[in-house]
């Protein structure tokens, strides 16, 4: 499944795709470009958009890299477990 980015903080992000089927308490992989996985959990879904937070904070530099590369709605790969 691929999904948009945005609202990066170093805690969690907010997911966007066409296609949500997820549910609140779902586990996700976010998996950025060359990056390894970033794991966590739904907590909120509204619309298209759910809420994510990560199981550990992200490094603040990594959460600056991610939000450039992602700002424009440049597709992420997005993997429930």
């Amino acid at each position: 499944m691929a999904g948009r980015i945005s609202d990066l903080s170093p805690e969690g992000c907010c997911v966007s795709t066409d296609s949500l089927f997820i549910k609140v308490g779902a586990r996700v992989v976010i998996r950025p470009d060359g990056l390894e996985g970033l794991t966590g959990i739904v907590r909120w879904i509204s619309g298209d958009k759910a809420g994510v937070e990560f199981d550990t904070p992200v490094y603040a530099p990594v959460v600056d890299h991610l939000a450039q590369h992602y700002q424009a709605g440049r597709p992420v790969k997005l993997n429930m477990y």
